[in-house]
């Protein structure tokens, strides 16, 4: 499976039973992979396949930021892309039929992937704001919504997709002083920070952890029936000249890039396909397999490679939902940084509080978090435009007096303000108890997480937490359920405490896997 085929839109039976009356939603962050794209690389042009792909005319023309007498104004610009010639001299890259203006580069979102990253978005609002009704029809503001990509532009574009079909144009309202709708804000990292994937060149001990499991998959994998089955399907067109001419987990291309270009070429046309032997179903099934294993294995048997590959993520979602229940900046608005006073919180109030969060990222990301909390237990490929969404509960309470709600309504606050800490400024993170291990808490801290519950679904799909199914750790009844504080003790456990630092210990120490597994979720 390649192209991600949406299940039907959920029953009002099914919907009664994921949502139930005693529980009330109040912070959801869905983390999204990008949509359909082109290889990251050309491979098998010798089997035929076009190294430039002719599938990105919604890029044609480009709009630019640029300065014109001290104001700022915009460029309207034709993309064409150039490679080499037969004899490296400067060539104009075509398509299979010599397009010139709709060629996309290496790895880049198709149109394709532009509109099923869109109608992913349409999906979210149906769910989120036409039946469960937990965000608003328009807004004058997006302040309560947390946008963040990983700076790869694919993942950045198809956020960005989502967002528009979340709320499209005729939704968004003047802002509150009657001004435009500002532009929303999209949070991105360099590179060197970024933790929404697995950042193997920026942490030295990650790739060396990464390297052993790829390499274990090999030693597994290489010499067996399995991978005979593959090179009868794929040998004879591996390059000439390779290190290896038969198809391996480590071979060039490895077989992961053998199965980006099939996964690739599925998605999109005719005009880019590979010999049909490459789509024969069981050797499809055969390289996601390998492939899942070579990927992901580690995050399920090793604290470190979930700590240092994808405990950074891990923990900034339940630091944002800890700063939900504690009702303070550390719920993503910190980050936000909302420049309007009195704007919509999502429910029609005056608030500044974050209700919903969809982060741009990719394939391992998905599959890494869910390896981590011991939720991945498939053979399959994340397809394209797949998504996590990571929904967290209250229990519901009883209608408040008018006199109880006056009690409890504090006076408005300035955004630096606060309601737990005092002014804070940029640069200074928000104080609570977000980041702080389970074991650490205060009674009085702990008490906070009570009646707070943690479900996660993958592509609409409810998946379990092995560590939530303990007795008390769980909604009374449905495991699916998670205790917030059971679901934060479990990620406590491989949150790094100094990423950058951590990233250069233990260099010394072998990378192959030794001793017991120390499995994922619990």
């Amino acid at each position: 499976m390649t192209s991600l085929k949406p299940r039907p839109p959920y029953t009002d039976d099914e919907l009664q039973k994921l949502y139930p009356p005693g529980l009330e939603l109040q912070l959801v962050q869905i983390l999204l992979r990008h949509g359909e794209r082109t290889p990251v690389s050309a491979r098998f042009q010798n089997a035929g396949l076009p190294a430039f792909w002719p599938y990105c005319a919604s890029v044609r023309e480009l709009k630019s930021a640029v300065l014109q007498d001290r104001t700022y104004t915009t460029l309207e610009w034709k993309r064409r892309l150039e490679t080499f010639g037969p004899n490296d001299e400067p060539i104009v890259a075509t398509g299979p039929n010599g397009e010139l203006d709709d060629v996309c580069d290496m790895g880049s979102l198709t149109d394709k992937g532009r509109q099923t990253t869109y109608n992913l978005g349409q999906r979210l609002r149906n769910l989120y704001v036409d039946r469960l009704r937990f965000l608003p029809p328009t807004i004058n503001s997006a302040d309560f919504i947390y946008l963040r990509s990983t700076p790869i532009p694919r993942a950045l574009e198809s956020l960005q997709q989502t967002f528009t079909a979340l709320y499209p144009p005729s939704t968004r309202l003047p802002g509150p002083d009657g001004g435009k709708f500002l532009p929303p804000t999209i949070l991105t990292r360099a590179h060197g920070d970024e933790t929404l994937y697995p950042n193997d060149g920026n942490c030295r001990r990650f790739a060396a952890l990464s390297r052993a499991f790829a390499q274990r998959a090999a030693d597994r994998w290489n010499g067996t029936p399995e991978m005979e089955y593959l090179n009868h399907l794929y040998g004879k067109w591996m390059p000439e000249g390779s290190s290896s001419s038969r198809v391996a987990v480590d071979s060039r291309p490895r077989l992961s890039g053998i199965m980006d270009s099939i996964n690739s070429t599925l998605a999109h046309g005719p005009e880019t396909r590979l010999p049909k032997e490459f789509y024969d179903p069981k050797g499809h099934d055969i390289i996601e397999k390998i492939g899942v294993e070579e990927w992901f294995a580690g995050y399920k048997e090793s604290r470190e490679y979930r700590m240092l590959g994808i405990g950074g993520l891990a923990g900034d979602i339940v630091a944002r939902m800890v700063g939900s229940v504690e009702r303070s900046p550390a719920d993503g608005e910190y980050e936000v940084m909302p420049r309007t006073a009195g704007r919509q919180d999502g429910g029609g109030g005056a608030a500044t509080h974050i209700k919903f969060g969809l982060s741009g990222c990719h394939d391992t990301t998905l599959a890494g978090l869910l390896s981590s909390l011991g939720a991945f237990d498939r053979e399959q490929w994340p397809p394209f435009t797949s998504h996590v969404a990571i929904e967290m509960f209250r229990k519901a309470e009883r209608e408040k007096t008018k006199e109880e709600v006056k009690a409890v309504v504090p006076a408005k606050r300035s955004w630096w303000g606060g309601l737990v800490s005092p002014a804070l400024s940029a640069g200074t993170p928000p104080p609570g108890m977000g980041r702080k291990k389970t074991e650490e808490l205060t009674p009085e801290e702990r008490g906070k997480l009570d009646g707070y519950y943690v479900r996660i679904r993958y592509n609409d799909e409810v998946v379990s937490v092995p560590g939530c199914r303990a007795e008390g750790n769980h909604l009374e009844g449905d495991e699916s359920f998670c205790t917030l504080a059971a679901f934060k003790a479990i990620v406590d456990k491989y949150t790094p405490q100094n990423w950058r630092q951590q990233c250069r210990e233990n260099l010394n120490l072998p990378a192959s896997p030794t001793g017991q597994p120390e499995p994922a979720g619990y």
